[in-house]
């Protein structure tokens, strides 16, 4: 087999071959958080621009899902089997979970015990992967609820209650041993985070992307995992020939 070649089998009559050098594999799982990451200038992107010869940025983001779905799929995104296992997954359940529930209505809410649960089973899987497989929990940011009002028109979603998930799941990660990204606190540190962190009072503008890539970057860098997935401490392809 050639260098890097790597052989994934999806049917029985159907293969398909990916070329190239093995690089860390970086994993982005959540919700529209993740989803989104790459447009509009996005962490996403930006951290794939950063690692550019270094490290496959693979995305896994659901739109509108929680951590309860998030715990349905986990062996399907993260199969246990797989002979290569992500480097490090960067996980951001929240936001949705905490949306207040409405009776009688269908919404995302969980609770926050169940929410709690949930993180701690994802952070389970993931630690079984593999003894190199390192993880970085985001906690739900805190929202503009005018703008979200106003232009999307939905309600349910408030700064008190993202910040009551945020800090149960930095204290979970706290038990675990897990790096712990506190996007409330991170983003209260600008000014003006209400009036230019988004772009509809949820989702991410540019400047609400650049605190996030500023704040996993930072985390990586001092985190003490060896090897270092820094990108400055990460080979590049094909660097000389």
């Amino acid at each position: 087999m050639p260098l890097g070649e790597v052989i994934l089998s999806l049917t029985k009559n159907e293969v398909v071959t990916m070329v190239g050098p093995r690089r860390p594999q970086f994993v982005l799982f959540g919700s529209s958080i993740v989803e989104f990451s790459f447009v509009n200038e996005g962490w996403g992107a930006t951290l794939a621009n950063i690692y550019a010869r270094k490290a496959d940025i693979f995305l896994r983001g659901y739109g509108g899902w929680n951590s309860r779905q998030a715990v349905e799929v986990l062996d399907q995104v993260f199969p246990k089997d797989e002979a290569v296992q992500p480097s490090l997954v960067i996980v951001y359940f929240g936001g949705n979970d905490s949306v207040r529930p409405q009776p009688g209505v269908l919404n995302s809410h969980v609770p926050l015990s169940e929410y709690v649960e949930n993180m701690k089973k994802i952070a389970i899987h993931l630690k079984s992967l593999s003894e190199k497989t390192r993880i970085i929990f985001l906690t739900s940011p805190p929202v503009n609820e005018a703008q979200m009002l106003t232009i999307l028109g939905v309600e349910g979603r408030t700064n008190e209650r993202c910040q009551k998930y945020a800090d149960a799941c930095v204290r979970l990660c706290r038990e675990m041993g897990i790096k712990a990204i506190d996007l409330c606190v991170a983003f209260k540190q600008q000014h003006d985070w209400a009036t230019t962190c988004f772009t509809d009072g949820i989702h991410l503008s540019a400047v609400g992307s650049k605190i996030v890539a500023k704040e996993i970057l930072k985390a990586v860098k001092e985190a003490d995992w060896k090897p270092s997935l820094h990108w400055e401490s990460l080979p590049m392809e094909f660097a000389k020939l």
